[in-house]
């Protein structure tokens, strides 16, 4: 069963703007299925899974090229990558829009060779798992915290309680899982993990031994929701700093975590530098970390962090479905004061809590009083035309309803992101 991708609109966009598409995300995440499904009849659609089209591509890329010519899907292109110098020399003799669609699902070897030699020629979308609006079938929308918007969305959202939402926390955002609910997740994600280490890690010539890498990510996945301190990862996987700065890379390039820039701001002296860290799903993260339940990880010590990564990883699908580069940033001082994310776009701030309880209140908007000096950078050694507004504010939680904290700030119920 086919589920209907938010970012459907976004890849006709592309293909009608760009001679070449790059479908890029995490293994599995749907790309193929979806492109498959958008093709229009006479487009050829061909996978370098294929070991015998592989080597075609890669000994003899010209005669590929004739074999398969355009308008052409081709599947997995990072197996391949001596296809791009005559994809380029290709669109640039046709000049048509939509040519050529790839997917590739190892992006730290092939976004280099794909910039390098595709630039202005390429349109790259990246597509992670099923966000909350897929998986119930309402439009997804980008996250803002505008009241007005969140008012007319409330009647179209489908409401979920407390063991219904760490249900969703618990299974992830793969969309075999949904499309088919035979599937075991604890064997899914097992199978999800054995090939994410063998196929695509062991490629990477600065991962030598896959056993220390799931153990790096086992790690890295009892911190999601928490800052990046690279000496304290190394020092407990017995790595490193540079490598562990390096392996989080990879997995950030290959879509199993978000690292979280802190905001930075001349007038805002104490923030710290740190990264924040999120895995962008869920159920892989239960599952390293042998959560057997989602009501035991509800009741468990990371119930609220997991609920953190959770929210985080919708409002960031709910951009890049839209074809946007998420504008999201933490904020953390050296007086350990915290936001746990920010919205960034046209001159303005948008603070936002996530908090595990039903019925927040104005304790949990406190913090963001600490961002009023980009609002007056003059009075703090800063040019006045740096000056950033303060937007309208969200805590979203676990709560039954959409009301409003104070005259800037809304509780906002996690369902109806």
């Amino acid at each position: 069963m086919y589920i209907k991708r938010a970012a459907e609109n976004t890849v006709r966009k592309v293909s009608a703007t760009f001679p070449v598409m790059l479908v890029t995300g995490p293994r599995q995440a749907g790309k193929s299925t979806m492109l498959e499904t958008l093709a229009e009849p006479g487009r050829k659609l061909v996978t370098l899974d294929d070991p015998d089209i592989r080597y075609l591509a890669k000994i003899d890329p010209a005669l590929f090229m004739q074999r398969y010519t355009p308008p052409v899907l081709i599947d997995e292109i990072q197996y391949a990558t001596e296809l791009l110098p005559h994809i380029k020399m290709a669109v640039d003799k046709a000049k048509r829009n939509g040519d050529y669609w790839l997917t590739g699902s190892q992006p730290f070897i092939m976004m280099k060779n794909v910039s390098e030699t595709l630039a202005g020629r390429v349109g790259i979308i990246n597509l992670l798992g099923l966000s909350t609006s897929e998986i119930t079938g309402i439009p997804s929308e980008v996250f803002t915290t505008d009241a007005g918007r969140l008012m007319n969305r409330f009647g179209n959202a489908q409401k979920l309680g407390l063991n219904e939402i760490y249900s969703r926390i618990f299974k992830g955002s793969m969309p075999k899982l949904y499309a088919d609910e035979s599937v075991d997740s604890e064997t899914y994600y097992r199978s999800y993990t054995d090939t994410y280490l063998k196929r695509d890690i062991k490629d990477l010539t600065q991962v030598a031994d896959e056993t220390a890498f799931f153990n790096f990510m086992t790690l890295v996945a009892a911190r999601t929701a928490a800052p990046v301190v690279y000496q304290e990862i190394a020092g407990e996987c017995g790595i490193s700093s540079p490598t562990a700065k390096k392996w989080l890379s990879v997995l950030a390039s290959s879509h199993i975590i978000a690292l979280v820039q802190p905001y930075h701001n001349n007038v805002l002296k104490r923030v710290t530098k740190m990264p924040l860290l999120h895995f962008l799903d869920t159920g892989l993260c239960a599952h390293l970390l042998k959560w057997g339940n989602p009501e035991a990880l509800e009741k468990g010590a990371m119930a609220g962090a997991f609920f953190e990564s959770y929210v985080f990883s919708e409002i960031y699908k709910s951009y890049l479905n839209a074809g946007r580069e998420p504008p999201l940033f933490y904020y953390r001082d050296k007086d350990r004061k915290e936001i746990d994310l920010l919205i960034y776009e046209n001159g303005t701030i948008y603070p936002i809590e996530i908090k595990k309880s039903a019925s927040p209140g104005k304790e949990a908007v406190k913090n963001f009083k600490v961002l009023a000096p980009v609002t007056e950078p003059e009075k703090f050694g800063g040019l006045a035309q740096l000056k950033i507004n303060i937007g309208s504010g969200a805590v979203i939680c676990l709560a039954g309803d959409l009301l409003p904290i104070d005259s800037r700030n809304w509780r906002v119920p996690a369902w109806l992101l």
